[in-house]
C-alpha cells in the first residue's frame, strides 16, 4: 500500500520457495531483495537488531500469538462500536432538533398560511408543500424527485441527510417560520432559504465535527 517500489516479481519467486528445506530468509535479505520499507536492521552489540514499523510488529505478534490476535480483534470491534455509537448519537440529536423545529414550522404555517375553511386533505397538502420548499432549499430537489431517483432505498430524503444537513435543516425551519410571519411570498422565502442553506453548509464543511466537544455518556 505504501511502497510503490516493492519488488513484486522477486516476491513471487521467494513465496514459491517458502516452506522448502533450503529456504532461508533474514530481515536484511528481505529488505535487499524486495526493496522493502518499514523495516531496518542494525549491526552492533549496542543498539543493534531489527526494527519494524508498528503495523509490521503487530502483524508479527499476531502470527506468533493467537491470544494477542484475539485481543487486537476484540479491541478493534470495541473501537468501531464506540465510533458508530458517537456518530449515531450526533445524528439522532440533530434529527430530534429538526423534529422540534418542524413543530415551530408547522405552527407558523397553520397560523399564517392556512385559511380555516380548508379540508384536512388540503391542509396536509399545504404542509407537504412547505416541507418540500425546505427540501428544495437544502437538497435541491423535492421529496418525490428524490424517491423517484432512489427507488431501492427505504425512508425519505431526510433519513439519508448528513449531520451537517440536519443541523442546517433545523435552522431553515426556524427561519422559514419567521419569514412566514413576515408575510414573505413562497418565492421570496425559497430564495432566502437557499442563500442561508448554502452559507451554512459552506461554513460547516470547513468545520471538523470531530473537534467539537463530545457529550459524556453516563
Amino acid at each position: 500500500m505504501h511502497n510503490p517500489e516493492f519488488n513484486r516479481v522477486q516476491f513471487e519467486a521467494v513465496k514459491s520457495e517458502a516452506g522448502l528445506n533450503r529456504f532461508v530468509m533474514t530481515p536484511s535479505k528481505w529488505i535487499e531483495q524486495m526493496n522493502a520499507i518499514g523495516m531496518t536492521t542494525k549491526a552492533g552489540r549496542y543498539g543493534g537488531g531489527t526494527y519494524a514499523h508498528s503495523d509490521i510488529a503487530m502483524s508479527f505478534a499476531t502470527w506468533i500469538s493467537p491470544e494477542f490476535q484475539l485481543y487486537i480483534m476484540k479491541d478493534y470491534r470495541r473501537l468501531k462500536a464506540d465510533e458508530n455509537s458517537r456518530l449515531s448519537l450526533g445524528w439522532n440529536l440533530n434529527r430530534e432538533i429538526s423534529k422540534l423545529n418542524y413543530r415551530i414550522h408547522t405552527d407558523a404555517i397553520k397560523q399564517n398560511l392556512i385559511p380555516p375553511e380548508l379540508t384536512p386533505e388540503q391542509m396536509a397538502y399545504k404542509y407537504a408543500n412547505e416541507a418540500d420548499l425546505l427540501n428544495v432549499a437544502l437538497f435541491g430537489m423535492t421529496a418525490k424527485k428524490w424517491q423517484d431517483s432512489n427507488k431501492g432505498k427505504k425512508g425519505n430524503i431526510r433519513d439519508y441527510a448528513t449531520i451537517q444537513q440536519l443541523l442546517v435543516l433545523a435552522n431553515l425551519e426556524s427561519y422559514n417560520a419567521v419569514l412566514i410571519g413576515q408575510g414573505k411570498t413562497q418565492g421570496e422565502r425559497l430564495r432566502l432559504l437557499r442563500e442561508l442553506a448554502i452559507q451554512q453548509l459552506d461554513t460547516l464543511s470547513r468545520l471538523s465535527m470531530d473537534s467539537l466537544p463530545r457529550i459524556e455518556e453516563n
